[in-house]
């Protein structure tokens, strides 16, 4: 039988990150077996609350972006990153071939 995966909302995600904000006495463990989740499951909500307040795209999950513009400047993104790339080695293979 296949383990069922707990769903959690997004108004739970926020409640569990508010219970860490009004509990600094409590360790992270602590928090999440009081919230009956598991302690990595906790880290993440908020390694992913950090990344919004960063400005960074936020993720749906498997990769999927919130909105079609953070899609779009992530493949630009990409795209830049491998040209930048390509521009490198053919730099590199000049100055081999040039001496």
């Amino acid at each position: 039988m296949a383990n069922k995966r707990k769903q959690i909302t997004e108004e739970q995600r926020r409640d569990a990150l508010q219970y860490v904000k009004d509990h600094p006495d409590l360790t992270m463990k602590e928090c999440a077996d009081n919230l009956g989740i598991g302690l990595s499951t906790l880290s993440r909500f908020k390694t992913q609350a950090k990344r919004s307040e960063d400005g960074e795209p936020e993720f749906i999950g498997s990769g999927h972006y919130t909105n079609p513009v953070e899609k779009e400047n992530a493949r630009l993104q990409r795209e830049l990153k491998d040209a930048l790339e390509a521009l490198k080695i053919l730099k590199k293979a000049i100055s081999i071939l040039g001496n």
